[in-house]
């Protein structure tokens, strides 16, 4: 597909049709994927012989991990495309994925703590991993009170793309700080060198649980997208209504 196209594909008005097509599909794959994963979660995956049953709090904690990063990581992309390109749907999408993202990371939070209390014999500890983490959510958290404190769209799109870019730096302390620190988070046990070190009986259920994550956030992101450009056309014809009748107040004539 040719830029010129992608550039066009990525217009409001032609995003608004094609993402109304495809958002139904999207929508039912995520909802087989799900269906599928929970079943392989509790009927496939076996209980861990340390762990027992807690084990399952991963085939939720893991995707959500992925996603909260994913999404931040997509934000960071699109606040290029608002300071560099100016494109119209770049902060459309940085702005319907933060909340997406946020709730993503809180759901980590939760379950992480859920499952260290047996494991670790407390709900939190100043760990490298989890205080990254909880950096994230408050990042995610700050974004979106900035978006609603500043009321110029513009400025405020300039604003939180600059302090998106900012906040990225926390993206590879994430990743890493169970490299760097020393942690009582376990090391990378999906993306290492060398491979997986999770069982099959255990990774495939949380591998489809990880596919389940990823469609339906961007069915959710698509659709937040689409929500947000008809919330901006509301403004702009709210406005543009108030103008026309500013001018016929003051000009009764021209009524």
């Amino acid at each position: 597909m040719s830029m010129g196209r992608l550039t066009r594909l990525a217009q409001p008005g032609h995003f608004m049709r094609w993402s109304g097509a495809i958002l139904p599909w999207v929508a039912g794959l995520a909802l087989v994927l799900v269906a599928l994963g929970q079943y392989m979660t509790w009927f496939v995956a076996p209980p861990d012989y340390q762990q027992g049953e807690t084990v399952r709090i991963m085939f939720i904690h893991v995707p959500a991990a992925w996603m909260a990063v994913f999404f931040y990581g997509a934000m960071a992309v699109s606040a290029l495309g608002t300071l560099i390109w100016r494109h119209p749907l770049a902060d459309v999408a940085q702005r319907a994925a933060a909340p997406i993202g946020a709730a993503f990371t809180l759901i980590c939070l939760v379950t992480g703590s859920l499952w260290g209390k047996p494991m670790w014999g407390t709900y939190w500890v100043w760990d490298a991993r989890l205080t990254s983490m909880l950096v994230l959510f408050l990042i995610y958290c700050g974004l979106l009170a900035l978006w609603r404190t500043i009321e110029d769209p513009n400025r405020a799109a300039r604003a939180v793309a600059i302090l998106t870019l900012v906040g990225a730096v926390n993206l590879p302390i994430i990743k890493f700080s169970v490299n760097w620190w020393s942690t009582l988070h376990q090391p990378a046990s999906i993306l290492r060198m060398g491979g997986p070190t999770i069982h099959p009986t255990m990774l495939h259920p949380l591998l489809v649980m990880i596919a389940a994550a990823s469609v339906l956030g961007i069915a959710l992101h698509l659709q937040a997208m689409r929500t947000e450009i008809l919330r901006r056309r509301v403004r702009t014809l709210t406005i543009l209504e108030a103008e026309r009748l500013d001018a016929a107040l003051l000009s009764p004539q021209a009524a």
